[in-house]
């Protein structure tokens, strides 16, 4: 069993340095290289030099909240193959960090309110990014038609399959979108583990809290083994996956 003791917290003073330069940093840096994003988004090939300008953000993020990453990588995963990753989510840092080290480029499935800040959600428009109303289940088809397009031009895609962030040491139950994406398009599913992006910054918190963030991307799982019959079982195996890198108890092995 992981160690899920709590993390040793960082200084007071650290913590309030990391909270003013992270939070300065996601408002002005975060202007400036949105407008970046959509001057360059338009440059073929369309989305490679917008997603160039992400990385270069999500890594400014996380240098400026004083938060370093380790990340491990299965020898199995191919460079420039398309997948579908699903992460664990604990935390906004999820996003940078996830951004910042994907083996390849990726798009996202993000909420929909992100969409709806100026400039910043622009530029998530134009960076090929996802909406999704989770309040409207009635817009899920044009979001599963627009993440398959994308996987279709051979860009791969990244879900959050618990759909929210969550509040502890277990994994919330899982929204079957990703495993319906990954197996309609006949792509792997690589299970990816975040760890200690909660105690950086958790739900509803301001602070920044300095710390490492381990993120372990796993080695691709396919799904044409698996197909529809057998979703419970493909959906217990990324269970697993994603919590045993992660430090989390797999839960219940349900859907939403």
């Amino acid at each position: 069993m992981a160690d899920l003791s709590p993390p040793h917290r960082p200084p007071l003073w650290l913590t309030a340095l990391a909270t003013f330069t992270g939070n300065l940093f996601l408002l002005v840096g975060s202007t400036l290289l949105a407008v970046v994003t959509l001057l360059v988004a338009w440059i073929p090939p369309r989305g490679t030099w917008s997603f160039a300008v992400m990385r270069i953000w999500s890594s400014s993020v996380l240098a400026a909240s004083l938060v370093r990453v380790e990340v491990h990588y299965a020898p199995e995963l191919e460079p420039g193959k398309s997948y579908v990753f699903l992460a664990n989510h604990q935390s906004l840092f999820d996003i940078p960090v996830l951004i910042a080290t994907s083996p390849g480029q990726i798009r996202m499935v993000a909420k929909r309110s992100l969409f709806q800040i100026p400039v910043f959600g622009w530029a998530l428009w134009a960076g090929g990014f996802i909406p999704v109303d989770r309040a409207d289940r009635s817009s899920a088809t044009q979001t599963f038609a627009s993440a398959f397009a994308r996987l279709r031009q051979g860009t791969s895609m990244l879900l959050f399959p618990e759909g929210t962030r969550s509040l502890d040491d277990t994994l919330l139950p899982f929204q079957r979108g990703g495993f319906l994406l990954a197996l309609k398009s006949g792509l792997p599913i690589v299970p990816v583990g975040i760890r200690g992006s909660r105690a950086i910054q958790g739900k509803s918190s301001f602070a920044i809290h300095p710390g490492i963030v381990t993120v372990t991307y796993g080695a691709p799982i396919d799904t044409a083994a698996y197909g529809l019959r057998r979703k419970k079982e493909l959906t217990a195996e990324v269970r697993r996956r994603i919590a045993g890198p992660a430090g989390l108890d797999p839960g219940e092995i349900s859907e939403v």
